[in-house]
């Protein structure tokens, strides 16, 4: 029987598809919340796909009340909430960005998990057993870059947003940003193969992809497996690094 049950954001593919194989493959029950199938997963034992757009923030509630409600909490020793899924567009300068691109990006990569763990949180208050939230955050939270304000203001609202609940949750719910360094993704492909004229960091991003620095998605995910067997204080940001020297926490 599933001891730990799971529920991620951006499943059809990248980061959120090798972690979701890999809690799968642990012998964990998992529900992937994505517009796209994923097709990779849907043959695998313990596997529900979730269709939805995440931009639709106020059907998130409806949704993932829907998808906690059948969930047994005695049947499990530990509930999980990843929140994977971002955008990474517009990669513009500031006065070139449109409203609607704006808007788009935050409702993803800041409102939605957002809006996730705080439903999250509520709808599992009273169940008995261990419960943890994941952020996957990016180093461009922390750092400023040009043309990729929209992307790191929701990363660093996201790191924020992690603390403040921190200080709110104590024991209660682990919640956990975890800065996975440079990751090997679709996303990072679109990165480095804009026009460096378009977007100066491409270079910067190439120069890592030839060089051999990026993760794979599978290494990045036994990584938040990691994270996810650790109990951890709340509220905390996480890189790669420290992580990576923290093992045995």
């Amino acid at each position: 029987m599933s001891k730990r049950c799971f529920i991620i954001t951006g499943t059809s593919k990248g980061m959120g598809e090798a972690i979701a194989r890999r809690m799968l493959e642990r012998g964990d029950k998992v529900y992937g919340i994505s517009r796209s199938k994923a097709d990779s997963l849907a043959h695998l034992t313990g596997y529900t796909h979730v269709s939805f757009d995440l931009m639709q923030t106020t059907q998130i509630e409806g949704m993932l009340h829907s998808v906690l409600e059948p969930i047994h909490p005695e049947d499990f020793e530990m509930v999980c909430l990843i929140n994977n899924a971002s955008m990474l567009e517009p990669l513009k300068l500031v006065e070139d960005i449109q409203p609607e691109e704006m808007i788009a990006n935050l409702q993803i990569s800041l409102i939605a998990p957002m809006i996730l763990t705080s439903v999250f949180i509520r709808k599992t208050r009273e169940w008995s057993l261990r419960k943890k939230v994941i952020q996957i955050t990016s180093g461009s939270g922390s750092y400023a870059n040009p043309a990729m304000s929209v992307y790191s203001t929701a990363k660093a609202g996201l790191n924020m947003f992690t603390r403040c609940a921190g200080t709110e949750l104590a024991d209660r719910v682990e919640v956990i940003a975890v800065d996975p360094g440079m990751v090997d993704t679709s996303m990072q492909a679109a990165a480095r193969n804009k026009e460096i004229e378009d977007f100066a960091m491409a270079a910067h991003f190439k120069q890592a992809y030839e060089a051999g620095q990026l993760q794979s998605p599978d290494e990045i995910a036994a990584h938040i497996a990691r994270i996810i067997d650790t109990s951890m204080e709340s509220g905390r940001v996480l890189t790669y690094l420290e992580n990576e020297n923290e093992r045995g926490l």
